[in-house]
């Protein structure tokens, strides 16, 4: 059965990319340093021809920080070969990454053509960040083995990987991709139910309305509301989410927080109106904090700092295992009391 086949999905050894934008340039990298051989597809051939250097730069900076599974660059990249024939980057794949631009038209006749020529039990995952897999994979044939998986920005350095599934995908489609998401070291979550901008944006566009409100309303400055999330809620929210943030934050756990501070959090959250609509004139008040801190032909520059605090902070990430296993309780520890 159709059960028994998407099974045997790691039994094949290649993965598709189809896109050689910087999104599916990181995705390569995460298949072939997950030990899978990978066909990374664009009919653009510059593309590809710019991919190239920059997998291998961005494989050099990961083996600096010890984050290549104890591989070298050379050996991961060895794994990733570049294709402008569709055909032959689709033949034998077990699983294919889309990873075009953000537009439905396109995405449409991506998934069009990818159904027409991948073999019937090809997983088809889309990397789209808004756009849900029932809007583009509705007339498929084979539309049950289409869902979205969905990185975050870099997917070569962040796990996390939204896996949405859309009202007609299988079920052992979902738990294959998951399967193969935590074979490759990602940290998948699965969606029950498709919604609007996924789980990852939806959190943070409450933080960030929230973030803009203080600002317009003149509570806050720019550079103060950033320091409360670093120095605040980030220091904790890097380890542990908002539920065992709470669930440390009262004696006896979560029912505990909620009976003590729920009513005063209702009355907070009434005055936050998601409904405002926010000025040009906050959004300049930010936008010149911004460029007070650097110009905005540094960005690249900036966006090369994150990079680099990211794979530092995954590095901890590694190395912080060791107090997890150390400290952190496990559920039958009462019971050998």
């Amino acid at each position: 059965g159709i059960n028994a086949e998407y099974g045997n999905i790691l039994m094949s050894n290649k993965i598709t990319i189809v896109g050689g934008g910087l999104v599916g340039r990181c995705w390569a990298i995460v298949f072939a340093r997950g030990g899978f051989n990978v066909s990374l597809y664009d009919k653009i051939q510059s593309q590809l021809t710019l991919a190239i250097p920059d997998i291998v730069a961005k494989l050099e900076e990961l083996q600096k920080f010890n984050l290549l599974q104890g591989q070298t660059a050379s050996v991961v990249g060895s794994r990733i070969v570049t294709e402008s024939n569709i055909r032959v980057a689709l033949k034998d794949a077990i699983y294919v990454q889309e990873a075009v631009p953000e537009q439905l038209e396109l995405k449409l006749s991506v998934f069009k053509e990818l159904d027409a020529i991948a073999d019937p039990i090809t997983i088809l995952g889309s990397s789209t960040s808004s756009i849900p897999a029932s809007k583009f994979t509705e007339t498929l044939k084979h539309r049950n083995r289409c869902l979205v998986a969905h990185p975050i920005n870099p997917p070569h350095i962040i796990p996390l990987v939204e896996i949405v599934p859309a009202p007609w995908t299988d079920k052992a489609v979902v738990e294959a991709t998951r399967e193969l998401m935590l074979k490759v070291g990602n940290k998948p979550i699965v969606l029950k139910k498709e919604v609007m901008a996924f789980v990852q944006n939806r959190l943070q566009y409450a933080i960030l309305g929230e973030a803009l409100r203080l600002v317009e309303d003149d509570i806050c400055s720019p550079a103060d509301v950033d320091t409360a999330v670093i120095h605040g809620l980030a220091a904790r929210y890097s380890f542990m989410g908002p539920f065992l943030t709470i669930d440390l934050n009262a004696p006896n756990g979560v029912s505990d927080y909620c009976q003590r501070y729920l009513k005063g959090i209702y009355t907070v959250l009434k005055e936050e109106d998601n409904t405002r609509q926010f000025s040009q004139q906050t959004i300049n008040k930010i936008d010149a904090h911004q460029r007070s801190l650097f110009p905005s032909s540094a960005i690249p520059q900036a966006s090369t700092w994150r990079d680099n605090r990211l794979m530092a902070l995954a590095t901890h990430h590694i190395e912080s295992k060791q107090i997890d296993k150390k400290l952190f309780p496990s559920p039958n520890q009462n019971k050998a009391k």
